[in-house]
């Protein structure tokens, strides 16, 4: 297909894969679980509202390109503080307009994710094809590496409050902030952090982190998150939800297009309830009929997939959609309560006080 470049030149590879959300556009650029990866928008027109530093979800874009029908060059919005051209040119992401989105989605479905690569500077297609062929840095890149943080950091530290660790495989501002906003103390630390480590930090809880990539790549970690699991209340998130699963002895596997979007629908076992997801992963947790201590607590009601676990007597769950990311708006923000209450429950105890 070929398109026209909106934020510059360059040339870039990456796993193509779409998003059916109409607004977001900003979260989805800055979200760490896309690298790696050329996203495009199913939403003709994308930039209308312009780019404010608040809804960052990290310090800078995550995707490798961006494509999309039109891009708007004109935002019209009393919070915008730049253009997405100009945020896209200033970072070096290729962005590329005059796509059709739709039908490239549509091939996608069809076919199932695959590898492209953009470029202004080579335009002959059977070249740019044996480029892709020859490519293998996709297959070798530490992805959550590439997101993690190198060192621990303390975000918004209170005097007081329960203190929660988080594992950085790709973290989210927004996860931290709906920590902060519950009076949490909470603490970033390194993807590669032990499980001894992190109890050294004596934490109240545990938060298992977003992030990109294949979860089977990440077997050093498995073996700290099994070390966690029954001392300390742990919360797992998309990519945390995967490495809670291999943790327990359950298996992954790669989606034919993934799930990414802002209207999924999920249903809560417990209550019968439907909630409104925003979700963005292309694995899965394999369902599976032994599932010895796994409590399975939510479902993809589009085509039956795991959506969240938990074991009430260990103090842990999982879910592999996005509650901090206001699908519904707020359908599913009472996953961060349940963590609280479990955390309160277990300071109660006498267990992992840190006040």
């Amino acid at each position: 297909m070929r398109g026209v470049s909106f934020s510059g030149e360059g040339e870039v590879f990456g796993e193509v894969v779409f998003n059916t959300a109409m607004t977001g556009y900003q979260e989805m650029i800055t979200d760490p679980s896309y690298r790696g990866q050329i996203l495009t928008l199913t939403y003709p027109i994308v930039g209308s509202y312009g780019i404010t530093e608040y809804d960052m979800e990290s310090d800078f874009p995550q995707v490798e390109s961006l494509l999309v029908k039109e891009c708007c060059r004109r935002p019209r919005n009393q919070r915008s503080q730049e253009s997405l051209s100009s945020y896209l040119e200033r970072h070096g992401i290729l962005g590329v307009e005059g796509i059709d989105t739709r039908t490239l989605t549509l091939h996608l479905r069809r076919a199932g994710t695959m590898k492209g690569v953009l470029s202004t500077k080579e335009s002959d297609p059977e070249i740019l094809h044996q480029k892709l062929l020859a490519n293998r840095d996709l297959d070798n890149r530490d992805l959550v590496g590439e997101v993690s943080i190198p060192q621990s950091y303390s975000w918004a530290y209170p005097e007081q409050g329960l203190h929660v660790v988080v594992c950085d495989y790709g973290i989210k501002y927004n996860i931290l902030r709906h920590l902060t906003l519950r009076g949490c103390r909470v603490t970033v630390v390194p993807y590669q952090t032990t499980a001894a480590e992190i109890e050294a930090l004596k934490p109240d809880g545990v938060l298992l982190s977003n992030g990109p990539g294949d979860p089977a790549d990440q077997k050093a970690i498995v073996p700290e998150i099994q070390a966690l699991l029954g001392k300390v209340p742990v919360f797992g998130i998309c990519l945390g939800h995967q490495l809670l699963g291999l943790a327990l002895g359950l298996s992954t596997f790669k989606l034919t297009f993934g799930h990414r979007g802002g209207n999924h629908p999920v249903k809560d076992l417990s209550t019968g309830k439907v909630h409104i997801s925003s979700q963005n992963h292309g694995y899965c947790v394999e369902l599976s009929d032994s599932m010895e201590g796994v409590e399975v607590t939510h479902v993809s009601l589009n085509d039956g997939t795991l959506e969240g676990m938990e074991n009430q007597s260990q103090l842990w769950f999982s879910v592999h959609y996005h509650p901090e990311a206001s699908p519904g708006p707020h359908d599913s923000t009472y996953l961060f309560d349940k963590f609280m209450q479990m955390m309160q429950s277990r300071r109660g105890e006498g267990a992992g006080s840190n006040a």
